[in-house]
């Protein structure tokens, strides 16, 4: 299979390109697109909750804590969902490609986490000038990101691959995951803190792995603290679980895929 990815190199590097292409053909704002959609969110939560949120988030000494909070945390979540809902369809949306070009399928998931991940550094460039326009300097912990964003877009390829291969087996499962996405978001401290919630529901929501991934984010980006690496040995730990089942699972139904595309 890496062999297959070696050889086809100049393939996926080209299906990247073309990816944003696409995106900006005929399009007056190009890649602001990628922004403007998550950037508009961020600020409908944080006018309709800031008010409620400000006098919670202690350790932030700036008017804009709220909004800075949440940017942080939509910078991991964002790169999540985005490898996630393209993953899950990628093999049924180039159906007609699979039955007509040889190349390693493989090669399709691939593409969209370097897409996915290219589109979440530019909403951190972009987020970096609203974080200077309000006055809040990002510390040298900063650093850590990238290793972050390699944990967050490992784990979320290989349950991306995972529910890519089970959707063209059993279509219910595109049904099922934006539902239980919407689920996690709010389980997830991204559009609160997790100190406003009772000891119980503290528990629960901690068995979620994204809860630890986002709270690292804001540990870097907000408080300037290095990320919890036990928590990360074990979020890394799970990423390459994650994409051992995937890849195990795509090697045993890539045989039948086009067959029942």
């Amino acid at each position: 299979m890496l062999n297959a990815i070696w050889n086809y190199r100049y393939f996926i590097v080209t299906s990247v390109q073309a990816d944003f292409r696409n995106r900006v053909a005929r399009s007056r704002l190009g890649l602001l697109w990628l922004v403007i959609a998550p950037l508009a969110q961020i600020v409908t939560y944080a006018f309709v909750l800031s008010s409620v949120m400000s006098q919670r988030l202690p350790g932030i000494d700036n008017t804009f804590a709220y909004a800075i909070y949440l940017m942080a945390g939509f910078q991991g979540w964002l790169l999540f969902v985005e490898i996630i809902s393209r993953s899950m369809n990628v093999f049924i949306e180039s159906g007609n490609v699979l039955k007509k070009i040889a190349f390693p399928r493989i090669a399709l998931p691939l593409v969209v986490v370097i897409t996915s991940v290219i589109n979440n550094l530019i909403f951190f460039v972009v987020l970096l000038a609203v974080f200077t326009l309000a006055g809040f300097q990002m510390g040298w912990n900063v650093l850590w990101l990238p290793v972050l964003i390699a944990v967050n877009a490992a784990f979320a390829a290989g349950l991306g691959v995972t529910l890519g291969v089970l959707n063209v087996f059993i279509r219910d499962v595109g049904q099922i995951v934006p539902i239980v996405i919407q689920f996690l978001f709010w389980m997830t401290p991204i559009v609160y803190v997790k100190d406003i919630l009772p000891p119980a529901f503290q528990s629960i929501i901690k068995a979620n792995p994204l809860f630890w991934m986002v709270e690292n984010y804001h540990r870097v980006m907000v408080y300037n603290t290095m990320p919890d690496l036990k928590v990360l040995g074990v979020l890394g730990f799970l990423a390459l679980a994650f994409l051992a089942l995937g890849f195990t699972l795509f090697r045993k139904a890539s045989p039948e895929m086009v067959d029942v595309l």
